[in-house]
């Protein structure tokens, strides 16, 4: 489970998150929604500990996040291409994170060939380094690298874009059964209110760094979103 406490983050003086409670159960795929500055990437990053909060703190599996490190060996995630090491290509980036993840390259190998589908025949036996890979292929090979080592909990910052409409439907597939088959804890934010919809069994809103919606999914939820993000319903 991961709990936030009190969160808050200031820059400058002005605040950018203020979340008292929230608890996300294990196993449990959620999404985070708001316009550019809710601080959906503010929350994820302190999540990962890239960033100190101003007050308060998240705790993942009884962990503090910004006190211990014993939380990053259940936990990875992709962000953006800056969590990439441009100077290396595809199969060597996968055998690093393998490595740091306490697998060989068999294991990293019989993971990786499961997704030859997703890469589309444009990662593997290129012999390209990643930072020559266009900015869907980057993403599609972050997402990957995301899942080696069976982590319990993931997380992704805007998965789906740059990515073409068919890898678009295998990454939904591929959300879904990591929480639906393997019971991993997956959050996921979105520009796209229709695909975190579609992978997502909740729904937060952020709205000027706070919750203002916290929707179970149901068939009503795309509906429900369109219409705050228009201006329609009261928060």
């Amino acid at each position: 489970m991961i709990t936030t406490t009190n969160l808050s983050k200031k820059y400058n003086g002005n605040q950018v998150l203020n979340i008292a409670h929230l608890e996300i159960p294990k196993g449990q795929s959620f999404g985070l929604v708001g316009n550019n500055g809710a601080g959906k990437t503010t929350y994820f990053s302190l999540l990962l500990d890239l960033i100190q909060p101003t007050t308060g703190h998240i705790t993942s599996n009884d962990i503090q996040v910004d006190l211990s490190e014993d939380w990053k060996p259940f936990t990875s995630s992709f962000i953006d291409e800056s969590f990439l090491i441009g100077y290396l290509t595809a199969e060597e980036y996968f055998y690093f994170i393998g490595e740091l993840r306490g697998q060989n390259k068999a294991d990293v190998d019989a993971l990786v060939n499961q997704f030859e589908d997703f890469f589309h025949g444009e990662i593997l036996k290129q012999k390209k380094y990643l930072r020559d890979l266009s900015k869907g292929n980057q993403k599609k090979a972050g997402i990957v690298a995301a899942l080696i080592g069976n982590p319990e909990v993931i997380i992704l910052d805007e998965p789906f874009a740059n990515l073409d409409p068919t890898t678009q439907i295998r990454l939904k597939k591929i959300i879904k059964d990591l929480g639906e088959q393997k019971g991993v804890t997956v959050l996921v934010s979105s520009h796209d209110l229709s695909h975190v919809t579609d992978v997502c069994e909740r729904i937060v809103v952020l709205e000027k760094g706070e919750v203002v919606k916290d929707i179970v999914t149901s068939g009503e939820t795309l509906k429900e979103l369109e219409s705050y993000f228009a201006g329609t319903l009261e928060v």
